[in-house]
């Protein structure tokens, strides 16, 4: 594994961890994660392409949330990264993440291969933070991150009471979840700051590959389903038994989904 570097569109650094050689492939780790949040799905892959898993800047070690934040200065990381690789490239994001890959490609069509998208939270219907985004910044204005910590994982991720309260009676987890907040908020305000609706999306004519588990939230579900109607070229892949989380609980399977998707975008067997 080696560290690649390079310069964003406005002269920031965008890293990245670099594995394997192929056709290339760049991941992108949804809110609250990083570049290891695909340590277990590299080495289902890395044989065969190259993988390369970019930080996003927002989430790197000790960055801090600049004025501004938007998933436009996203897709230009991703694109910065995209132009070191030799493209077309084969973009892969979960949640946030796949939110970004999906701004990257709408901006920069010509860089990019296909497309898989792991439910990126897209506002179709509706907002995704809206005023609950507005209710957990007030609770970390007034000194409460753990009522802000509750907002977000039940009025904005929609994640039933009972297993936030158990995510947060863990010491451990509710420091890092309180810790990641100012960026999750950040993230879904750039989400939601693209409007609602999916025209910006319908001339997107790129191989997509949809991802969902069967036991995800239903509003993200709902979503995924708008979007695949307004993409040109979209297949919709059911991970059986999963919920947000396979890259962490079916690497394997996940893999399986890029995998394919990489032969349909670089027409490779």
């Amino acid at each position: 594994m080696a560290e690649l570097r390079t310069t964003s569109a406005d002269g920031a650094s965008v890293t990245a961890l670099d594995d394997g050689s192929g056709p290339p492939l760049l991941l992108v780790h949804g809110g609250a994660g990083s570049a290891a949040s695909w340590d277990a799905v590299v080495p289902w892959l890395a044989d065969d392409f190259r993988v390369v898993r970019v930080t996003r800047r927002i989430y790197a070690p000790g960055a801090g949330i600049p004025p501004g934040h938007s998933m436009a200065v996203e897709a230009a990381d991703l694109s910065a990264v995209a132009r070191r690789l030799a493209p077309p490239v084969l973009l892969v994001g979960h949640s946030s993440g796949a939110v970004a890959a999906l701004e990257a490609a709408v901006r920069a069509p010509a860089l990019w291969a296909g497309l898989l998208l792991y439910e990126p939270p897209v506002p179709t219907r509706s907002p995704v933070g809206a005023e609950a985004a507005g209710r957990a910044r007030a609770a970390l204005a007034a000194g409460d991150p753990g009522r802000a910590v509750r907002i977000q994982l039940r009025d904005i991720v929609r994640e039933p009471p009972e297993r936030v309260e158990r995510l947060l009676a863990d010491p451990v987890r509710r420091s890092r979840l309180t810790a990641g907040l100012p960026a999750q908020i950040a993230d879904i305000d750039a989400v939601d700051a693209l409007g609602v609706g999916v025209d910006r999306y319908r001339r997107l004519d790129l191989p997509t590959t949809l991802v969902e588990g069967d036991r995800s939230p239903a509003h993200l579900r709902e979503r995924l389903a708008d979007l695949a109607g307004a993409l040109p070229d979209a297949a919709v892949v059911t991970l059986a038994g999963q919920g947000h989380s396979a890259h962490l609980a079916a690497p394997q399977a996940l893999a399986d989904a890029i995998r394919d998707t990489a032969r349909r975008a670089f027409r490779v067997r």
